[in-house]
């Protein structure tokens, strides 16, 4: 197959190299969303990897990759400083600020060590002579590999930025390819391209290989998007029967003050407005944001005798509403859903918490040294993982900030019936590139499940995004805002939400399988 020659000298340029390509890949993500660059930012990391070299220096290129990506692509949670308003001295918050920046960062690494040393175990990543088959083989293992370990990631605690997120909102077409089998499939097929691309660069003083590993890597960019715009292109069905107009409320309320009485009486005047706004203009429901109202909403005072209470009750229209709930003596952070009685009919637990800010990992070891780092004091409790979200309309496919970056909570409620996407966030004190990111997470749900998604931020960016991933209206940047939106229930299923990641498992073992009957047992 081919000689890949003496092991490269090891200095700061093959560093420069793997954490310049890793920022290329941070570029591609929201808010620059140059996406095309995701096509080629993985394969310079590839041909070091590919290059007979000692273990640690493949960890070593590895970790310098995941930082220049996820460093870039995470810089937005420098803006949880200042914490000054939670009585955290100004040094303080800039080493809290700096620690969760440094703590999600090593968990990304984490993820890209675990690619290149299982790949290292099963295939080898070098050898000084191979035969097509047995590229074949790493190359497709590579793939399956890189899907298994985002799926693992996925069902852990911290989780934002897989590969395919790098293609929203900018390349629709590709996202399409999410109906199928989840954005694990996108993922895979950003590693494929850039595999290819790389095995050309290696044999690239051998023209006929050249050749075969650019063409296939161009033929299956061609293949993928062509399937996702045959996808994309397909009409929405919209019967006028299911058709809904719901109310957003976007009340711009800083989290420094609204824990406090200035706080809480803005929001009950901002949301009060809006809501009557939203129902004098002919909403069938509305919606606020996440921790609209911060205190208990099922049986205290404060939840049934405020104006914005005594306002749905007179005006007969449902609403959702982001509050705080008690589950086991703890709080939840809930979407609440009622009817035009101001009436409980469904409710929503977050399910993926902030670290720090609304529980404290490991708190019964650590929890005395770092519990006035909690926004609550206490850890809160997480909801379910299977939950259904009722409403006055049908049942409804409800979320909760970062729960938007685990698309697994979004298939299980849409293969339950849920025929249309609630997201309810706070977004403060984030700037706009967070946003952008959290938009472009939704945005992927939305296709996915193939349902009209309705997001309602505090400080934004509010909006409403199609069952093709367009978006039909977005909010402005720490703006007070009330809209009107316009969509449908739905109740197709796709692939993806009838049968789950179907994808990564069988590729993987169909991976492993075929390098247990065709591989090298010793692949170095």
């Amino acid at each position: 197959m081919g000689v890949l020659g003496k092991s490269p000298v090891w200095g700061w340029r093959d560093l420069a190299l793997a954490s310049g390509s890793g920022l290329m890949m941070g570029m591609a993500i929201a808010p620059l969303n140059a996406w095309m660059l995701a096509w080629v930012a993985l394969a310079p990391l590839w041909v070091m990897l590919r290059q007979p070299r000692p273990r640690w220096q493949r960890a070593v290129l590895g970790a310098a990759w995941s930082i220049g990506y996820n460093g870039l692509a995470i810089a937005w949670i420098r803006d949880l400083h200042p914490l000054t308003w939670l009585g955290v001295p100004w040094l303080g918050s800039v080493a809290i600020a700096l620690f969760a920046w440094g703590a999600i960062v090593f968990w990304s690494i984490l993820r890209v060590l675990a690619w290149v040393f299982c790949v290292e175990l099963v295939y080898g990543w070098s050898r000084q002579v191979e035969s097509g088959r047995q590229a074949v083989l790493r190359l497709g293992g590579a793939i399956a590999l890189w899907g298994a370990i985002e799926v693992l990631w996925s069902h852990s605690p911290l989780d934002w930025t897989p590969l395919a997120v790098t293609q929203s909102p900018g390349n629709l077409w590709l996202l399409h390819l999410g109906q199928l089998s989840g954005p694990t499939l996108v993922s895979c097929l950003l590693v494929a391209c850039n595999g290819l691309l790389a095995e050309a660069w290696l044999h690239r003083a051998q023209a006929s290989l050249r050749q075969r590993w650019g063409l296939t890597a161009a033929g299956l960019l061609l293949v993928g998007h062509g399937l996702g715009l045959f996808l994309f292109l397909q009409p929405l069905a919209l019967a006028p029967s299911t058709q809904l107009k719901i109310g957003i409320i976007q009340g711009n309320i800083p989290t420094r003050i609204k824990l406090f009485e200035t706080g809480l009486q803005q929001a009950i005047s901002v949301y009060t407005q809006g809501y009557e706004t939203l129902v004098a203009a002919g909403a069938d429901a509305v919606i606020t944001p996440e921790g609209s109202f911060p205190w208990r909403w099922v049986d205290t005072p404060r939840a049934t005798q405020n104006p914005f209470y005594q306002a749905i009750q007179s005006a007969g229209v449902p609403v959702w509403v982001g509050s705080f709930g008690q589950r086991e003596g703890r709080l939840t952070q809930t979407l609440f859903s009622l009817d035009g009685r101001a009436q409980m009919v469904g409710r929503y637990d977050k399910v993926k918490l902030v670290p720090l800010g609304e529980y404290i990992p490991l708190e019964s070891l650590v929890g005395r040294f770092i519990q006035r780092l909690s926004t609550f004091g206490d850890s809160m409790r997480p909801g379910s993982s299977h939950q259904v979200f009722e409403t006055p309309f049908g049942r409804a496919i409800a979320a909760i900030c970062y729960d938007s970056a685990f698309p697994y909570l979004f298939r299980d409620q849409a293969a339950s019936g849920g025929q249309f996407i609630l997201t309810a966030s706070n977004n403060d004190p984030y700037k706009r590139a967070m946003m952008a990111q959290h938009h472009a997470q939704d945005v992927m749900r939305a296709i996915e499940t193939s349902r009209y998604a309705v997001r309602a931020t505090n400080t934004g960016f509010s909006g409403l995004v199609d069952p093709h991933g367009k978006t039909l209206w977005i909010s402005g940047f720490q703006t007070t805002e009330t809209y009107l939106a316009t969509l449908y229930r739905r109740q197709v299923q796709t692939p993806y939400v009838r049968w789950g990641n179907w994808f990564t498992p069988i590729f993987l073992v169909l991976a492993l399988l075929s390098q247990w009957r065709w591989g090298n047992p010793r692949p170095d």
